[in-house]
């Protein structure tokens, strides 16, 4: 095994959002990476790994992005007896300390979407909105309101 499978291996673990495409996760990743301030860590293709009879050779198998300290995992679905189906079965959080920076994501994010709830405060939130994104994927931007706001809010 390579040195870089084992770092990759070592990041997977653990609890992640991994999101399948019907064939344009390249084009997604590649969005998310721009409109994130995203940097991608690692992409496999079908045609340069073990599985190349699952897929397309140029078809990604598997992708790691890192988005501030989190990361997202995605890959091309090309299998015909499951195909993917674009739907709300999944939505990512995307938590910020920083007002500014959640809505100019938020705003990034807004190309091409379909804006749910825009950015704004909530009781829990000093901003929260969500959005379905280009690809169908659901996401709620959030910046969490000081400890002290949410006592006087619950009480």
């Amino acid at each position: 095994m390579s040195e870089d499978h084992e770092k990759e291996k070592q990041k997977m673990f653990g609890i992640k959002p991994y999101i399948t495409f019907a064939g344009n996760c390249e084009e997604a990743i590649n969005f998310y990476k721009d409109k994130l301030a995203g940097e991608i860590l690692f992409v496999q293709r079908y045609g340069d790994s073990p599985m190349k009879e699952m897929g397309p050779a140029d078809a990604i198998m598997h992708a790691t992005i890192k988005i501030g300290d989190s990361i997202l995992m995605a890959s091309d679905n090309c299998s015909k007896e499951h195909p993917t189906h674009v739907g709300n079965n999944i939505s990512l959080a995307m938590g910020s300390k920083d007002v500014s920076q959640a809505e100019a994501m938020f705003a990034n994010m807004s190309d091409g979407a379909n804006v749910i709830m825009p950015m704004q405060e909530t009781y829990w939130a000093e901003r929260f909105g969500m959005l379905t994104d280009k690809f169908g994927i659901n996401w709620m931007f959030n910046v969490d309101k000081p400890e002290a706001d949410h006592a006087k809010a619950a009480a």
